[in-house]
């Protein structure tokens, strides 16, 4: 008889745990690259040097550099001073760079505008961070399977945000 309970528990939680899982990935991956961007501005002002993260939305990550290298571009990866690399596919779900099914202008608020067709609004897809920890504006765009969205990024200022797309022009 307990075991009959216990199954019949398993057979209704198991699927509703299931639909849950792509969205915590999302989530996780959001405020993993949230924290990324806070550990660029505390290295750049504990070093007294730029740090930078490039978006390399090819591959499906992000790149943590603490140098440009030689060439002077963070761009392009080849000779940068690598701190960490965070491949957004590890997450599985579908977690990517992606806007889900926002379209048009996406909202009259922070983040304002179309989503660039990358899904990187930072120029040449690099957000740098300098020593007084005030950085480059723009926003990141994640989404997954199911087509949730967040946007990760930082204001002129240095202040970095996460917002989750909820619809109707809506960020929260």
């Amino acid at each position: 008889m307990v075991l009959a309970i216990i199954g019949i528990l398993a057979a209704i939680a198991i699927p509703n745990f299931l639909s849950w899982l792509p969205n915590m990935r999302l989530k996780a991956a959001a405020r993993d690259l949230y924290s990324s961007m806070q550990k660029a501005r505390a290295e750049a002002i504990k070093t007294n040097r730029d740090h930078a993260i490039v978006f390399d939305t090819a591959n499906n990550r992000y790149v943590l550099c603490s140098s440009a290298g030689a060439d002077n571009s963070w761009s392009a990866l080849a000779d940068n001073t690598v701190v960490e690399t965070m491949d957004f596919t590890n997450y599985k779900s579908g977690v990517g760079y992606g806007h889900g099914t926002i379209t048009g202008n996406n909202s009259a608020t922070d983040p304002k505008g179309p989503i660039p067709a990358d899904n990187v609004s930072y120029n040449n897809k690099v957000l740098v961070v300098n020593s007084r920890a005030t950085a480059n504006a723009g926003y990141v765009y994640l989404h997954n399977q199911d087509n949730t969205v967040y946007a990760v990024g930082t204001q002129s200022s240095g202040a970095i945000v996460s917002k989750r797309w909820m619809g109707g022009g809506i960020w929260q």
